[in-house]
């Protein structure tokens, strides 16, 4: 188990606050804060002190206590990149009023970075350390909670009614449909984090100019493989959370009217949320309910609170006294939060611990045989040896394979361009161009040998495989940034001219083979010196000599008609479905919202019976004090007549 790490930051005076002629209530000493009423009446405490992992002093550049932006990513920070190269999920968020600095410390500007930036290159940098000893592999996603609805910052479109947020039995809450990121660089993340900030919501209020009007949540799913002491694998998953919270807010404070209120309505409805489920984990009371559900943040954050994670929480303050109230606010919040006991655990594959506890019993088992040779025990720890070593041999296959893909993926980069997506490679390359097949909606790259030749054939023995080819059809040979293609036992062109003798190929050059395929090369490094002497290849001087090869015959226009009918089918019951899928969903939403109306019936029924139960009871209270009344006034009627039976014995005898 482990406790939720609070640290608590301190900002400048920003212009507003120095227009007002604010005075500084917070001071730092150590772990230390202590917030200073400078407006207290008689009997109240002038100062209250808080004690946190960490009190961070931003206040004055030019004092020598000052934190940096460095000094909070090397004492916060890399606690998080060392969690998941552990195998432990990490969660660090900002929390505080706007405009206190939670964005300025999570992101911060281009030449003084924040936590988020800072964490991705400390993370891709210890990678690149350890590569010879592991595999990684690195997604990105990018959301924001805007007005209780999920937004993908990285998608080009989302829904109207934002993405739906479910809970998985045993991986917890996730985002249905949510873009992820393969990335193999930080330069990758860092134009993936600008294009999602892009994205955010945004608007200038009376207390920030640039205030976030959305919590944004950046994850990143780190696996990373590798072999262990004794060649044991090790394989692990590691989620990291990083989180800015959009600011807490008052309306007249911030002056917000209209779309504006309605936004910091939502915002502080998800942030009351968030402190009573802090609350309730704080208080740490058994069987106590912790209202994660009652607001998508919460739901999103339900394993990095009081869940499996390792867990610090920034708490950003104003230095100012006209923000006294929310900064002790803050502080309040943050030292609940402190209270909160996690259960990280390593996100360890299922097949590898099951190797690891098969090792573990094999080592048990020949501690046994040791003492005595026990036909049992010998055939148990047979059975488990082999099984080891199968589960073993299917995971380095595994892992073989992941290192080739990776390698494979490091060579490649996607990016965006416009509508588009362009994938770039560093090295010569064959694109292969299917005219034979016209519903191939794929894209096939193929990488040349570097420095050798590249065999192209049937054959399952060739670097390139193309069915409808000879066994060994032709050979590109690479050298010295030259490429060759030499025809060996099959139809080959370039440029639409045929040729039978070793020809060479430069960048653009379309090379036919046989009948059905055509392959485009590629060469980066003779593109890159095109561009730079500013040559461009015409199309039309590709196709120049071979048009009439190229013109569709009556047959392949029987085929393109054929074509165009099935694509039009295949596009009416797209249509059809999608519609049937509206239908569907419309259903489910009916049947939801009378699910609700249903529970909401019950529940005022239940409270009408409740109520009439209650008055019930006390009509039954009152008859019972009036029966004791009336009993109490027979009995002293009886003692009178007893009373006046007894005088009159007297005055007869």
């Amino acid at each position: 188990m482990a406790s939720v790490k609070v640290a608590v930051r301190v900002r400048p005076f920003n212009q507003r606050e120095l227009d007002m002629g604010a005075k500084a209530v917070i001071r730092m000493d150590g772990k230390k804060t202590r917030i200073v009423n400078l407006s207290k009446t008689a009997g109240d405490v002038g100062f209250k002190d808080f004690t946190f992992d960490h009190s961070y002093w931003s206040f004055e550049p030019s004092d020598p206590d000052f934190a940096t932006q460095e000094q909070v990513f090397e004492e916060l920070g890399t606690e998080v990149v060392a969690s998941a190269f552990e195998g432990y999920n990490a969660c660090l968020f900002a929390y505080g009023q706007t405009g206190s600095g939670k964005t300025f410390t999570m992101t911060g500007p281009p030449d003084d970075p924040g936590l988020i930036p800072r964490i991705c290159e400390a993370m891709f940098g210890k990678m690149q350390e350890e590569q010879e000893d592991k595999n990684y592999r690195v997604d990105v996603s990018y959301l924001e909670i805007y007005n209780e609805k999920v937004r993908d910052l990285l998608a080009s479109s989302n829904p109207s009614g934002g993405l739906r947020v479910r809970e998985h039995p045993r991986q917890g809450p996730y985002v249905s449909d949510l873009s992820h990121h393969l990335v193999t660089c930080y330069d990758h993340v860092a134009q993936l984090m600008e294009r999602g900030n892009r994205a955010r919501c945004t608007a200038a209020t009376n207390m920030n100019d640039t205030s976030s009007r959305s919590h944004a949540i950046f994850t990143l799913t780190f696996r990373q493989a590798g072999l262990g002491a004794e060649g044991l694998p090790c394989e692990t998953t590691s989620k990291v959370h990083l989180v800015d919270l959009a600011g807490s807010e008052r309306a007249d404070a911030t002056g917000a009217t209209g779309q504006r209120l309605k936004e910091g309505a939502h915002i502080n409805k998800s942030l009351v949320t968030l402190g009573s489920v802090i609350s309730a984990l704080a208080e740490k009371r058994v069987g106590s309910f912790v209202p994660y559900r009652d607001a998508v943040l919460t739901w999103l954050l339900k394993d990095s609170l009081g869940g499996n994670s390792k867990t610090i929480m920034v708490a950003a303050i104003s230095p100012a006294d006209c923000n006294y109230s929310e900064t002790l606010s803050t502080l309040r919040y943050a030292n609940r939060a402190k209270n909160i006991v996690n259960q990280p655990t390593v996100n360890e594959d299922p097949n590898v611990r099951l190797i690891r506890e098969l090792r573990e019993e094999i080592y048990k088992l020949r501690g046994l045989l040791g003492e005595e040779t026990q036909p049992k025990v010998l055939a148990e720890l047979q059975q488990k040896e082999a099984k080891e070593k199968s589960l073993t041999a299917e995971w380095a296959e595994k892992w073989r394979e992941t290192q080739a893909i990776l390698r494979e993926q490091q060579a490649l980069g996607l990016r965006k361009a416009g509508r588009g997506v362009v994938l770039d490679s560093d090295r010569p390359h064959l694109v292969a161009i299917d005219q034979d097949d016209r519903l191939s909606t794929g894209v096939t790259l193929y990488h040349l040998n570097r420095n050798g030749d590249t065999v192209i054939g049937a054959a399952e023995g060739s670097d390139i495989v193309l069915p409808g080819l000879e066994p060994h059809h032709c050979i590109v040979t690479l050298k010295d940034g030259i490429a060759v293609l030499t025809p060996k036992n099959g139809y080959c062109s370039v440029d639409g001219l045929a040729t039978e003798t070793s020809s060479r190929i430069s960048q653009g050059s379309l090379i036919g083979l046989g009948r059905a395929h055509v392959l485009r090369y590629n060469d980066p490094a003779e593109a890159a010196q095109l561009r730079k002497e500013g040559r461009v290849m015409s199309r039309s001087s590709l196709f120049g000599g071979s048009t009439s090869d190229l013109n569709l015959n009556v047959e392949e226009r029987e085929l393109e008609t054929e074509r165009r009918r099935l694509a039009r089918e295949y596009e009416e019951r797209k249509r059809q479905l999608d519609e049937e899928r509206r239908r569907l969903e419309e259903r489910q939403r009916e049947a939801e919202e009378q699910l609700r109306l249903r529970e909401e019936k019950l529940e005022e029924q239940r409270r009408r019976i409740e109520n009439k139960k209650e008055e019930e009871l006390e009509k039954v209270v009152e008859e019972q004090s009036q029966l004791r009344i009336l009993q109490d006034e027979t009995e002293r009627r009886r003692a009178l007549l007893k009373d006046l039976m007894d005088q009159m014995d007297e005055v007869c005898h």
